[in-house]
C-alpha cells in the first residue's frame, strides 16, 4: 500500500513544471522561483535524490520575447515561439543551478523518441548515465519539430513516460494550484483538497478544471499523466511550486498537494508490461552459469553466458532467454541487434569494441530491462 512515505524513502524524482508556474504574471519566466526549485534540488542532490526535471516554458517564454501576450492558434507561430523561448529557458536553469555548482544538461523529447524501442533504449542510457554522474537532467518536449503534440500541453504525459524511462519512484507536478480540489477553486469557495486517492480512478475526472491562456495542460492532463505513471507503479503528487521549501517539505513527507498512488507496485507493473505488452522478436539460449546468476544474483545477462541466437530483432526489442533445455527463464530488452549479438555472444564484455568497432553497452539485457519468469 503506498503511503507519503514513498516520497521519504524514494530514490528517484520527476519533478515538472508547468506553464503557468513558470510565466511571471504571464509576461516572462518567473526568475525567483526557479532559483528557488533549484536550490531544493541542489540539497536534494546531496542527500542522495536523483532528479530530473520536465520543463514546459518553451513557447511561454518565446512568447513574452516576441511581445505576443496571447498563445498563437497557428503551428509554425507555436514552433517559431519555442524556439526562441528555449534560448531563455535553459540559460536560466543553468544559471540557477551553477550557483550550487550543480551541472543541468538539456535533453529534448517527443513522444515518439519514446514509443520506438531503440530511441527509448538511447533516451533511458543518456537519462540514466547523466543521474549516475551527478547531472539534473532538463526534459522539455521538442516543440519545435513537433506537429500535433504542441497542440496539447502535452510535457505532462512526457514527464509520465520519462518516469517509466528511469524508473522513477514518484512524479511531482508542479503546478499553480494547491492540488486536485473536489471542483474548481477559481469558481467554487466551497471546493474542498484531494489529500489522496488513486490514480486513474474515472472519479477524479469530474473534478479537474482548465488550463491557463500559456499552457494548454490543465487538471485534466496532470491526472491522465499520474495514470500513465502509475501503470509503470509511480507514484504522483500534484502540488504548489510557490508553497515555500515545497520540494523539501514534500520529501520530509508533509501532507502537501495531492498524492495519486499507484494500485501495482513498480516491480509489477513493469513485468506486466515487459511480459504482457511486447511481442517477443527472437530467442537466446543460455548456459547453465548464466541461468544460475539469472535467477539467484538478479544480475544482468552479458555475452559470454549465451549459447546462440535466433529470430530478427533490432536494439531495444523484447527477446526470450532459455535455459539449454528450451524452458523460457526470462525475458527482456536487447541492446544490440540480432547480427551483432550473434558475434558477440561467448565472449567477454571488453572483447565487445574490438568485435564489433564499438561498443554501447557491456550488457546483452540490462537488469532493469528483464523480468525472470
Amino acid at each position: 500500500m503506498v503511503t507519503r512515505s514513498v516520497l521519504k524513502n524514494s530514490k528517484r524524482w520527476i519533478v515538472k513544471v508547468g506553464s503557468a508556474l513558470l510565466t511571471d504574471h504571464e509576461v516572462g519566466l518567473n526568475k525567483a522561483l526557479i532559483q528557488g526549485w533549484a536550490g531544493q534540488l541542489a540539497e536534494l542532490r546531496q542527500g542522495g535524490l536523483q532528479t530530473v526535471i520536465v520543463s514546459s516554458g518553451a513557447v511561454a517564454a518565446g512568447m513574452r520575447r516576441l511581445g505576443w501576450r496571447e498563445r498563437p492558434p497557428a503551428l509554425h507561430h507555436l514552433q517559431a515561439a519555442a524556439a526562441v523561448g528555449q534560448m531563455g529557458l535553459v540559460h536560466l536553469y543553468e544559471f540557477a543551478f551553477q550557483a550550487h555548482g550543480v551541472h543541468t544538461a538539456q535533453v529534448l523529447l517527443t513522444n515518439a523518441d519514446l514509443a520506438h524501442r531503440q530511441r527509448y533504449l538511447n533516451a533511458r542510457t543518456a537519462l540514466r548515465t547523466l543521474l549516475e554522474l551527478g547531472i539534473i537532467p532538463v526534459v522539455n518536449e521538442n516543440d519545435t519539430v513537433v506537429t500535433d503534440e504542441i497542440q496539447f500541453g502535452d510535457n505532462d504525459t512526457l514527464a509520465a513516460l520519462v518516469a517509466n524511462l528511469v524508473e522513477a519512484d514518484v512524479l511531482v507536478i508542479l503546478t499553480d494550484q494547491a492540488g486536485l480540489f473536489s471542483a474548481d477553486p477559481r469558481i467554487d469557495a466551497r471546493a474542498s483538497l484531494i489529500d489522496e486517492a488513486n490514480a486513474g480512478d474515472p472519479a477524479l475526472d469530474a473534478m479537474a478544471g482548465m488550463g491557463s491562456a500559456v499552457g494548454r495542460g490543465g487538471m485534466v492532463t496532470k491526472l491522465a499523466a499520474a495514470g500513465k505513471a502509475a501503470r509503470s507503479g509511480t507514484a504522483t503528487v500534484i502540488a504548489s511550486g510557490e508553497e515555500p521549501d515545497v520540494l523539501l517539505r514534500l520529501r520530509s513527507g508533509e501532507p502537501l498537494g495531492t498524492l495519486l498512488k499507484p494500485v501495482t507496485n513498480r516491480m509489477a507493473a513493469r513485468k506486466q508490461w515487459l511480459a504482457g505488452h511486447l511481442r517477443p522478436r527472437g530467442r537466446l539460449t543460455l548456459d547453465d552459469g548464466a541461468v544460475k546468476v539469472l535467477q539467484t544474483a538478479g544480475r544482468s545477462l552479458l555475452p559470454v553466458g549465451v549459447t546462440a541466437v535466433s529470430g530478427e530483432f533490432r536494439r531495444g526489442e523484447l527477446v526470450i532467454c532459455e535455459d539449454p533445455g528450451g524452458r523460457e527463464i526470462a525475458r527482456g530488452l536487447i541492446n544490440y541487434p540480432a547480427a551483432e549479438a550473434r558475434a558477440i555472444i561467448g565472449r567477454a564484455s571488453d572483447e565487445i569494441e574490438s568485435i564489433l568497432g564499438y561498443v554501447d553497452e557491456p550488457e546483452l539485457i540490462h537488469r532493469d530491462n528483464m523480468v525472470i519468469v
